[in-house]
């Protein structure tokens, strides 16, 4: 994409990036080696989470096991209340998974020593502290609202694009292309500035000032995760009911 971007004079920016990356080079793509890390470390945690509350059940829960039916809980009221009752079950392994990683990566970013590891040219930082992340996961709810909305209606689905009248067709087609991009660039927005205040202050007033930040951090973090969860649900329920309808 930078290469066509390149092409055309009117973008001379493109050729420009964030930070320095360490690259896997795998054919003819280029790969941010140090968000697979990462990545591969939250997905790791919750496996691990998930084997360790799962593999002695009890009726009269307890530690783990109870800690992680109140997250099963919470989820499955957030899907219901979003998506509606009717619908809800199948897509709560869904909404579970982004917000279970989103919360986790953010966390990651301010509690794991990142900085002690250090790579060829790059350094180690929470996944969403990347657009690549970002990105990706705004685009799995994109196609996961589209396959909500054309498994239960068929093409019909598409009607929605003319109503309540034909003239509202661009902006219906604009509304799709402007969930992912605010899904995306707001998870990576507060993620990165959250970063970088705490990299500032520990810069310039280390140990104590910062403290009060990282810990108003650890906050928004989850926040940011519980707001993608919720509008990745809103946007399928939103997908899935035809247009003036309420269940």
């Amino acid at each position: 994409m930078l290469d066509v971007l390149n092409t055309v004079k009117a973008f001379p920016l493109a050729s420009l990036e964030v930070g320095q990356h360490w690259y896997w080079e795998i054919g003819n793509l280029r790969l941010h080696g140090q968000v697979f890390l990462t990545s591969w470390f939250v997905i790791t945690v919750l496996v691990i989470a998930s084997v360790l509350a799962t593999r002695n059940i009890q009726r009269v829960p307890s530690g783990l096991q109870n800690f992680m039916e109140y997250a099963l809980e919470f989820i499955r009221d957030l899907a219901k209340n979003q998506i509606g009752e009717k619908e809800y079950r199948p897509w709560v392994p869904f909404v579970g998974t982004l917000f279970l990683f989103i919360f986790v990566a953010n966390w990651s970013g301010a509690l794991v020593p990142w900085k002690l590891f250090e790579l060829p040219a790059s350094e180690l930082a929470a996944p969403t502290n990347d657009i690549n992340t970002t990105v990706a996961l705004a685009l799995l709810t994109s196609l996961a609202y589209f396959y909500a909305g054309i498994s239960k209606k068929g093409l019909g689905y598409f009607a929605r694009y003319v109503e309540p009248t034909p003239i509202l067709l661009p902006i219906n087609i604009l509304e799709d292309f402007t969930k992912p991009l605010s899904l995306s660039f707001r998870l990576f927005g507060n993620i990165l500035a959250d970063e970088l205040v705490v990299a500032v202050l520990v810069l310039l007033v280390p140990l104590f000032v910062p403290l009060p930040v990282m810990v108003l951090g650890l906050f928004t973090s989850a926040i940011q995760a519980l707001i993608f969860a919720t509008l990745a649900a809103a946007y399928i329920g939103e997908a899935m009911e035809g247009h003036g309808e309420h269940e």
